[in-house]
């Protein structure tokens, strides 16, 4: 018992897979590009390097890579590697250029729809409830005076308005007041969250009826 010899340390991966990657068409894509790794040096950089798919006009603009199918690929290369996953079990490759910055007249045609649109929506949501009215009423109130343009009421009132929005929306051009994600922000966030999920799900669910309802980290693409 006491001459066996103690056997060596086994390697470890640590492995956390990206929600989303861009690829171009025809890309091949290795398993640095789609997830973080920690292990020994050397053996770190021939892992990444691990070819895991290579895009076909026939697989369309988004592929769902799952993590059994990288594991599979690991396996094949490192039979005795121990694997330490975590975060998603699916990465999401979406084949195609980067969305172009946005062109000049675009976003001043943008601007201009939504500064009028929300004007619009406001002046109309300030005739429903008689806002004109009610700001009648308050000069008459403090000043004891009626009058049909209360101007030094009206006037900081419209100017509050902008200055809310400002502060609701955290942003002035490029400038933000602070570090905290205006609601704007975290919506857009949920929905492109909820996006991905989404199409997670409908590939995975192809996968399996294309494979006769096996798992999809079974089926090698």
């Amino acid at each position: 018992m006491g001459s066996d010899k103690p056997k060596p340390a086994q390697s470890v991966l640590y492995m956390r897979l990206k929600k989303r990657v861009h690829i171009k068409a025809g890309d091949t894509v290795t398993l640095g590009m789609t997830a973080r790794l920690l292990a020994h040096e050397g053996i770190e950089e021939q892992i990444a390097a691990l070819e895991l798919y290579r895009h076909q006009t026939a697989d369309g603009n988004r592929v769902v890579i799952d993590l059994l199918q990288i594991i599979r690929v690991i396996r094949s290369h490192f039979p005795d590697m121990a694997i330490e996953t975590y975060g998603d079990p699916q990465v999401l490759l979406m084949v195609g250029e980067k969305a172009e910055r946005t062109r000049m007249p675009v976003l001043v045609a943008a601007w201009l729809l939504l500064f009028f649109g929300a004007g619009l929506a406001i002046m109309n949501f300030h005739t429903d409830v008689s806002m004109k009215e009610v700001h009648i009423r308050i000069a008459e109130l403090v000043t004891g005076r009626r009058t049909e343009h209360p101007l030094w009421f009206q006037i900081p009132y419209s100017a509050g308005i902008g200055l809310g929005m400002l502060l609701f929306f955290n942003h002035l051009f490029k400038k933000r007041f602070n570090e905290e994600p205006n609601p704007l922000e975290v919506e857009l966030y949920l929905y492109q969250e909820n996006v991905n999920a989404y199409v997670v799900a409908d590939e995975m669910r192809k996968k399996q009826g294309q494979y006769g309802g096996n798992p999809a980290g079974d089926a090698d693409d």
